[in-house]
């Protein structure tokens, strides 16, 4: 049956259009004991475009979601780190959403897609709280169910458009931090979601030839587009140029901003240039990159994480009158 819109939304004049990243994003607490932070923090850009971010009680990741209303469907853009939904009720977030939604903006036979911006463990975890829901598809996270789902022919030298009703986002094929790693942009807000390929954090590129291929792509697309904001799956480092959180933090104060620049995107492009041939952790101002497996860093990684963590344990027993939220 087609879909009977009670009132069209015009999702093309006047692009892009205003949006507010006026928000302060939970980013844990120095105790689980003493933890105010939802499960799943929601943030409305707009009318019809959604932030969403998981607690970093709940898992350490605290990967950022995205979902985007358009006329036909609705677009899901990961599932979080988390499949429980009694931990992370991610489901029951986006239902409400959707049925808010509809509310101000009545129709019948509305779609959700489910869809990643790559296949990693903590991009795709909630995809089970969707698979009986009805009127939906889970895209699963396979690099050829993926081409074939948004219609790509010359992989990661192409850009295809996936049509929300109205609201036709392009989708570029973004490899190199994963193999079926793709990046959104809505000419709408004029957002460009990077995923994990460009966020202010570690960025890990097993494959560096696709890696900087795939930034080369994104660099001369958002140069031709109006990009308000680059927006990534993650915040890793502080405000504090060059300065990460360690691995696995559960509280994570004053946090760089998750929303980036055309001129940041650049940087990163210059920056994997640099380093190309030089296998290994090279830190920047506003982002680290992994060139490689780099698993001689690991243990450095790995015992950085535990020490804060004995730090953290070794604060919560000291008491205090407050702490920073």
């Amino acid at each position: 049956m087609e879909p009977i819109h009670d009132s069209l939304i015009d999702f093309v004049g006047g692009a892009p259009v205003p949006g507010s990243l006026d928000v302060r994003w939970i980013h844990g607490s120095p105790s689980k004991r003493r933890n105010t932070d939802p499960k799943i923090q929601v943030h409305a850009y707009d009318p019809h475009t959604f932030i969403l971010r998981q607690s970093k009680t709940v898992s350490f990741e605290a990967p950022f979601l995205y979902l985007l209303f358009g006329n036909e469907r609705a677009l899901l853009l990961d599932t979080g780190a988390t499949a429980d939904p009694e931990l992370f009720p991610l489901r029951e977030t986006v239902d409400g959403l959707l049925a808010q939604w509809l509310v101000q903006h009545p129709r019948s036979g509305y779609e959700l897609v489910v869809a990643h911006t790559h296949g990693h463990g903590d991009h795709v975890a909630g995809d089970g709280q969707f698979t009986d829901r009805p009127a939906t598809r889970v895209v699963t996270r396979d690099a050829d169910t993926v081409r074939s789902f948004f219609g790509f022919g010359d992989w990661a030298q192409e850009t295809v458009r996936f049509d929300l009703g109205g609201r036709v986002l392009e989708v570029i094929g973004s490899p190199g931090h994963h193999e079926a790693a793709i990046t959104v942009y809505d000419p709408r807000t004029g957002l460009l979601l990077t995923g994990d390929t460009v966020y202010p954090g570690r960025l890990y590129a097993p494959d560096f030839t696709a890696f900087t291929a795939t930034l080369d792509t994104l660099v001369a697309f958002a140069e031709s587009r109006a990009v308000t904001h680059v927006l990534g799956c993650h915040i890793e480092m502080t405000r504090r140029p060059g300065r990460d959180f360690p691995f696995g933090a559960t509280y994570q104060p004053d946090e760089a901003p998750l929303q980036m620049t055309v001129t940041q995107l650049t940087v990163v492009r210059d920056a994997a240039a640099s380093v190309a041939g030089r296998p290994g952790v090279h830190k920047f101002d506003d982002f680290i990159i992994f060139n490689g497996p780099c698993t001689s860093a690991l243990p450095k990684l790995f015992a950085r994480a535990l020490a804060s963590k004995l730090r953290l344990s070794l604060a919560a027993l000291i008491p205090r009158n407050g702490h920073d939220r």
